[in-house]
């Protein structure tokens, strides 16, 4: 059964005919969103736990629930901050944890890792992502409107969500499960190579899939199928680096921690 959150369904300004004023809502939006980030209590966490089961498990579940939030909300996006704060703080711990297997002890050093998987990795990539992902769907993808029909647009906000939902799976796969196979991985057998690849091809694909699902969410969107595209690249991009014999989990530590294994 869906977890029901219970923030207020009215947080929208209603004007006479009933529909909401836009320029209203992103005023009231953007404050709460950021607001309700130092009020645990307002956070739906139930919710928000249900949405990171189903996206490792069921992806195109979390985005049938899109339309009942469009309707109740009347935004697509998550007005909840509760996801991307409890990501931040997985990842947090993750990478905290990669810093002390990897004996880069001192305060500093465990602070730069973390700031780097957090705000550099996370947030600064995801920010840009949103933001192209937000700037080509509105621009070159909305569905022509029709003399009736109302004219929708992508939201940034939503845009960012579906960088948060995407982003979730390949942290379990490159975070999580890559640092409890990290004795195999950072061997130098093609076998280890090609099992970092493989499990880098997984979560990059997942990434683009389940971003892939969030816009085609939208029914005023055509052609969402570009967001698949990626895919072709990563495919020939994994060919490439097994027949190299490169380990991109070796490379990636490398990258991090600043030696050579």
């Amino acid at each position: 059964m869906l977890p029901i959150s219970y923030t207020n369904l009215n947080s929208s300004r209603i004007t006479r005919d009933g529909t909401a004023s836009s320029a209203s809502r992103y005023r009231r939006l953007i404050p709460e969103y950021f607001r309700r980030i130092f009020h645990y209590p307002q956070m739906d966490i139930e919710y928000t736990f249900w949405i990171m089961f189903y996206l490792c498990f069921n992806p195109s579940r979390v985005y049938r629930v899109t339309s009942w939030h469009k309707q109740t909300k009347n935004q697509w996006a998550r007005d909840d901050p509760a996801f991307a704060v409890i990501l931040v703080f997985f990842m947090a711990i993750a990478s905290m944890s990669y810093a002390i297997t990897f004996h880069f002890l001192s305060f500093l050093n465990v602070i730069k890792v973390m700031f780097w998987a957090v705000f550099v990795d996370f947030i600064t990539v995801g920010l840009l992502i949103a933001t192209i992902g937000w700037w080509v769907t509105n621009k070159f993808l909305r569905v022509s409107v029709h003399n009736h029909s109302v004219d929708q647009s992508v939201e940034w906000l939503y845009a960012f969500d579906i960088h948060c939902n995407s982003f979730f799976p390949l942290f379990i796969i490159l975070y999580v499960i890559q640092f409890f196979l990290l004795p195999i991985l950072l061997s130098n057998s093609l076998f280890a190579a090609i099992l970092s690849n493989t499990l880098y091809i997984i979560g990059f694909s997942y990434y683009y899939y389940v971003t892939f699902l969030g816009y085609n969410a939208l029914p005023f969107l055509q052609h969402t199928v570009v967001f698949l595209y990626p895919i072709g690249i990563l495919f020939a991009l994994y060919i490439v680096s097994v027949v190299m014999g490169k380990n991109l989990t070796v490379s990636i530590i490398n990258f991090y921690f600043g030696f050579q294994l």
